[in-house]
């Protein structure tokens, strides 16, 4: 199974884990609907989207209403931390939760129980809190966008909010906010950077960078690196090696953007209906004697 956990924006959602299906583009987990937007929603929209064209693992997601005030992220941390050892994940992915180090901590105590151990990806505010934990190098992959790579790449800040302003212009040095997150000790085995272009990176070297297509339009609509995260997450599950994964995802993420013919008034869900079309193109391309995904 791979595993993805997160947050949505809505306080009358319980605590809730299981399976997640895409039917008629509105996500069902146990007896509960969700809408696709941006978030969690999205990376699950995605994972589960590409699971199914690659006859991949399947997607048990654990989920909690939290708007910001952390509650029923603190919810959620203490279930991982009883139940996580109970599950068998090739891949576990963490997304929107309030960071808190503590509890952060107790849930990788958790992961270090877990047999195998998965592979372990961080974004949004989970990996603000393996950053401000000092725990960074504990995972496989970390996915930020420029900004959040600041963050990395600041020694002395405790949370993204204190990113001095010095390293948040660096905007176009990309490979030098890399380079500075890895000597301190801030960043994953792996770093895929979301911008333009997306950067794959390991401590020694950028492995790969993603450039095209580039669709300006596509900044205008929410939730793109979500989904990002996603199909990273099925392809870290599929087999495919790290470097590999994470470019595949990348330009698969690029690539919805040229089958929806989108504008900016294209919607999340629009680009995630051709992730298999996507991701069709991209392995016939990367990898021409692979083996089809089952239909």
């Amino acid at each position: 199974m791979l595993g993805i956990v997160g947050t949505v924006p809505d306080l009358q959602f319980p605590l809730t884990h299981g399976s997640v299906r895409l039917v008629d583009g509105c996500l069902q987990i146990k007896d509960r609907d969700l809408p696709v937007n941006r978030g969690t929603p999205a990376l699950l929209a995605a994972a589960v989207k590409a699971s199914e064209w690659l006859d991949s693992p399947q997607i048990h997601a654990f989920l909690v209403g939290d708007i910001g005030k952390g509650d029923g992220s603190r919810e959620l941390y203490q279930f991982l931390t009883q139940h996580l050892s109970e599950f068998h994940f090739e891949v576990l992915t963490f997304h929107y939760l309030q960071p808190d180090v503590d509890w952060h901590n107790r849930v990788l105590f958790a992961i270090e129980t877990m047999e195998p151990r998965p592979i372990l990806i961080a974004d949004a505010g989970f990996m603000y809190a393996a950053k401000m934990s000092g725990q960074a190098p504990c995972y496989d992959f970390f996915t930020p966008d420029v900004g959040e790579l600041a963050f990395l790449a600041d020694e002395s800040a405790p949370h993204p909010f204190y990113t001095r302003g010095f390293i948040l212009h660096e905007d176009n040095k990309v490979p030098d906010l890399i380079q500075r997150a890895y000597r301190y000790g801030n960043a994953a085995k792996y770093l895929l950077v979301k911008g333009q272009p997306d950067y794959i990176a390991t401590e020694k070297q950028i492995a790969a960078t993603v450039d095209h297509p580039c669709y300006d339009a596509m900044e205008a609509i929410g939730g793109t690196g979500d989904t990002l995260t996603g199909l990273l997450t099925v392809l870290c599950g599929a087999g495919f090696k790290p470097v590999e994964a994470a470019v595949l995802a990348a330009m698969t993420n690029r690539w919805t953007g040229h089958y929806a013919d989108h504008n900016p008034a294209t919607q999340i869900g629009d680009l995630i209906d051709k992730i298999p079309q996507a991701l069709t193109a991209v392995l016939a391309q990367s990898f021409p004697n692979r083996s089809p995904p089952k239909s």
